[in-house]
């Protein structure tokens, strides 16, 4: 059964810092692309950001470019999200997705990911 298991959220200040990860089991994910999304109440889920199977190529959107950084761990096929700078605006629940392919899918919607973690709470005060 492939799984998907998020954790790391939590409560932090504005300015703080967390690290997801995303460890995954019943499928070789480390042969797939991997990405973020997040959804906060009310809104649409939204793409945060992407990496390439080989790690070598990542895409971020636009606002948490130069904040967050993701990476992964072949081996333990785990995909890890680094925020620092953490703002309000950021908080959400934050979902990792495993894609059909190897690169990054220029489709940055969530149909373009097949399976899918429970997500993890992220709450950042001001």
């Amino acid at each position: 059964q492939v799984q998907l298991v998020e954790s790391g959220g939590g409560l932090v200040q504005a300015g703080g810092s967390l690290r997801l990860s995303c460890a995954g089991s019943g499928r070789t994910f480390s042969n797939y692309a991997m990405g973020w999304f997040r959804q906060a109440p009310g809104k649409e889920r939204e793409f945060v950001v992407a990496i390439s199977r080989s790690g070598r190529t990542t895409y971020y959107a636009d606002s948490v470019k130069g904040r967050f950084t993701i990476s992964r761990d072949n081996a333990k096929n785990t995909v890890y999200l680094q925020m620092n700078s953490l703002k309000p605006e950021d908080t959400a629940l934050y979902y990792c997705a495993v894609a059909r392919q190897v690169t990054i899918p220029t489709n940055r919607g969530p149909d373009a990911y097949d399976y899918w973690g429970q997500g993890t709470q992220v709450t950042v005060s001001s």
